[in-house]
């Protein structure tokens, strides 16, 4: 039983959902990465994705394409991720995850990428631009080593594709609450709560929910319906605003601390 497995577990011996943060590594910079990975632990995110900068994404949007140009601008490479999630585990056992796209993996390439992502410490993967149909021999590998690969659905999915994911997700299931890419928005879909309850009729493995959450009452209306709540561009944002502040990990902190109340 890996980190995320055991993480669910627990929580749902509490009768609690899991919080999951996404920040953008290496924006504003790596050692401002790690100190919020320690920062996030110590006030109780039950599960971090560590976003990794990409050129050309299709998932993200304005406010993390943003980070992640700003990460690579500053040469920060999935190596360097890596390196950083290892350091990290001396201090921490929050589980980790990569949201990343495939081109970086492909590089790497796979099976080296498997076996440092899991000699590192990473817990599991998230890849957007991997569809299942394609990645079987990368999640089949990937499970072999012991490391998640979390697929998504969303408000569009077929009873078949719903089907098919749960099936072969790990981890958890990604929902993406809406049709777009991420950012927050002002109000939650309406279909959430069905779409979730259809997805949970396949699959006993927890459903997270994400992209478009951004305040405190959606992350209450989640956890009433979900095994998790996703927040990503909303902390992203928050970093922003506080880079180059001595501040920042504290502000950053208080803030995410408020999502999770």
């Amino acid at each position: 039983m890996n980190r995320i497995d055991k993480k669910f577990k627990d929580l749902k011996k509490t009768g609690k959902k899991a919080f999951i943060a996404f920040i953008t590594a290496g924006f504003p910079s790596l050692p401002v990465t790690e100190k919020l990975i320690y920062a996030l632990d110590k006030i109780g995110v039950d599960i971090l994705e560590l976003g990794v900068p990409f050129s050309d994404p299709m998932a993200d949007g304005p406010v993390i394409q943003a980070a992640s140009q700003e990460a690579l601008r500053k040469n920060t490479h999935l190596v360097d991720i890596l390196n950083l999630v290892k350091k990290a585990r001396k201090k921490t056992e929050m589980p980790i995850c990569l949201m990343t796209y495939y081109n970086p993996v492909f590089c790497f390439p796979d099976d080296k990428f498997i076996l440092e992502a899991k000699k590192s410490g990473v817990d599991g993967v998230i890849i957007p631009d991997l569809p299942p149909e394609e990645g079987k021999g990368f999640i089949a590998a990937a499970k072999g080593r012991g490391l998640d690969t979390i697929c998504f659905l969303s408000p569009t999915s077929s009873k078949k594709r719903i089907k098919l994911i749960s099936g072969i997700s790990q981890g958890f299931i990604y929902y993406v609450s809406l049709t777009g890419v991420t950012g927050a928005r002002s109000k939650l879909p309406e279909d959430i709560r069905k779409n979730v309850r259809l997805i949970k009729r396949y699959t006993r493995k927890p459903v997270c929910v994400g992209f478009g959450v951004s305040t405190l009452s959606q992350a209450r209306e989640i956890k009433k319906i979900a095994d998790g709540v996703i927040i990503g561009s909303a902390i992203v944002k928050k970093i922003k605003e506080n880079s180059g502040s001595p501040d920042l990990i504290k502000r950053v902190s208080n803030f995410v601390a408020k999502l999770n109340q």
